[in-house]
């Protein structure tokens, strides 16, 4: 009787690790700075970049679509769409990472995640020190 507890008990160990394990590769996410190599990829990869304020962007609010252009370290461009409102601090953000896949079929980056890095106080502080 005692026996069938540890196996049923190791049985369950066994399911949740190959489960675990299972989810950890599927939820592989790539980070990326070199845009040429996400337009050939397939999969779920983290972009970084600039935005592109010459080019502006877009919000569709009937569809809830927000869409902009960035550029990687090279200069290479690419159109990024999201479903979601336009992140508070967009406008004055230093990088944006989206998260998502290319779509090369219409040539975009379908983002399903948004994050942006803003300057912070602190280095703009540190900036009116050095100048003294």
């Amino acid at each position: 009787m005692m026996k069938n507890k540890y196996m049923f008990g190791g049985f369950i160990i066994v399911v949740f690790l190959g489960i675990m394990i299972y989810l950890f590769t599927q939820t592989n996410v790539t980070y990326e700075e070199n845009f040429s190599a996400i337009k050939t990829s397939s999969k779920t990869i983290k972009a970084t970049g600039a935005w592109v304020k010459a080019k502006n962007y877009e919000i569709d609010r009937e569809k809830n679509i927000f869409s902009f252009y960035m550029t990687d370290s090279h200069g290479t461009e690419l159109k990024v769409i999201y479903k979601g409102a336009i992140p508070n601090n967009f406008e004055s953000a230093t990088s944006v990472v989206v998260t998502g896949k290319y779509n090369s079929q219409n040539g975009y980056f379908q983002a399903s995640d948004i994050l942006t890095k803003c300057p912070s106080k602190y280095e703009e502080q540190f900036d009116e020190n050095q100048s003294s």
